[in-house]
């Protein structure tokens, strides 16, 4: 047998052939030239004697594995995963991202400007045995994407909007080391009780979906709900208030304070201080008198150094809380219409993610009323102390030492 024959079929069937089945096309070439075959095949070739030895012991077995799927290899075989054998790669990658991130450092929505050549030149000085492929592949696992520029700001964003996230970073991070509790919360869309169409789909027999009604009036008797959320960035954790009556600061400490009684003091036995980041707006806004007010009468009933931190004004999407548990929520009840507060609190209770996400909820029956002021007699009394950078959104109210006399 001329030995180019052995490379002009090789070459000709190979782009048609996978992984296996090149094996057994080489195997059978090695065994019908018998001795020293697997060495001229290699030559002709150009695939490695271990190769060809392993077709030509696969065609020789009695039970030859079987296309399973498509499978080319038998479980388990291939090259083992680099961040099986290199742990601190996937933790190195983020190190290097996180300083490069824009807008919230810690947002779940993560974007890089540095390119995957870059980051793997980088990991490579650091040690690790990677390519700019594999980095890709990391990142996409990671929740990154490449995403272009968005026309989100407006003209008169706040100069120090960048400083401002980088403060709640470092803030953050020092409650953390601590191991002290480090919360973000919001109020979640209001949402309809009752038979009303919810956005999204669900898995019912053909041609029988759920019927609800054709418009959306509020049910006098159900109403609406206020999901007031708070989100443990530590525990990866969720508390979930669900209101009945209005959205106010004081339903807001409320949640709070219920998030502590039911969950947070059980998780932080030795917390001396608490920290909270929020949105500007709404009823835990930086400019509003009574979540300051509240948020006093709950330091002095708790004993927690209760320090905040607001995002400025039209940077509420950078809020943790709206992508690790409000997104994650409505994909739970997405297409279950909202038919009473107990199927709403029993969705929002079952909502988990494959990253350890678990959420605790219950109803509140409580009634907050709109429309009270706050005097600038009981503002002088709150133990109230503003940071230098920004003490509008960067503050700490201190338990006071009342008189019980």
């Amino acid at each position: 047998m001329d030995n180019q024959e052995i490379k002009i079929r090789y070459e000709a069937l190979a782009p048609f052939l996978n992984e296996r089945m090149r094996r057994l096309l080489v195997g059978a070439e090695a065994t019908a030239l018998g001795y020293g075959g697997v060495s001229i095949v290699s030559r002709m070739t150009g695939l490695s004697r271990e190769v060809i030895a392993q077709g030509a012991k696969e065609l020789q077995e009695t039970q030859p594995l079987p296309p399973e799927q498509g499978r080319i290899r038998k479980p388990g075989g291939g090259r083992k995963a680099t961040v099986l054998k290199d742990p601190t790669l996937r933790s190195d990658l983020e190190a290097l991202i996180e300083p490069a991130t824009r807008g919230d450092p810690e947002s779940a929505l993560r974007w890089t400007s540095k390119s995957t050549r870059k980051l793997a030149a980088e990991l490579s000085r650091m040690g690790h045995k990677t390519s700019h492929r594999m980095v890709a592949e990391l990142l996409s696992e990671l929740g990154y994407s490449l995403q272009a520029n968005r026309k989100t700001l407006e003209e008169g964003s706040h100069p120090d909007r960048n400083q401002q996230f980088e403060h709640v970073y470092r803030k953050v991070k020092e409650f953390q080391v601590g191991d002290q509790p480090v919360i973000s919360v919001d109020t979640k869309k209001k949402e309809l009780v009752g038979p009303f169409k919810n956005g999204g789909q669900e898995w019912h027999p053909k041609g029988t979906p759920e019927e609800v009604k054709s418009h959306d009036f509020k049910d006098p008797e159900l109403g609406k709900v206020n999901p007031y959320g708070i989100y443990d960035l530590s525990k990866n954790e969720g508390w979930v208030n669900v209101g009945i009556d209005h959205d106010t600061s004081a339903f807001a400490v409320e949640s709070i304070r219920r998030w502590w009684t039911h969950m947070g003091q059980e998780r932080y036995p030795n917390a001396r201080s608490l920290l909270i980041t929020a949105d500007s707006g709404g009823s835990n806004g930086a400019r509003v008198r009574l979540w300051k007010r509240e948020l006093q009468a709950f330091a002095d009933q708790s004993g927690l150094a209760v320090s905040v931190c607001h995002f400025p004004p039209g940077t509420s999407k950078w809020n943790k809380i709206e992508h690790r548990m409000f997104s994650y929520i409505s994909m739970n009840w997405r297409g279950r219409p909202l038919v009473s507060h107990e199927v709403i609190v029993g969705l929002i209770a079952s909502t988990t993610t494959t990253q350890g996400l678990t959420i605790q909820c219950a109803l509140d029956k409580g009634l907050y009323p709109k429309g009270i002021k706050v005097s600038d007699q009981e503002m002088d009394a709150l133990s109230l102390v503003r940071e230098d950078f920004h003490g509008e959104w960067n503050y700490t109210i201190s338990p006071r030492l009342l008189n019980t006399s």
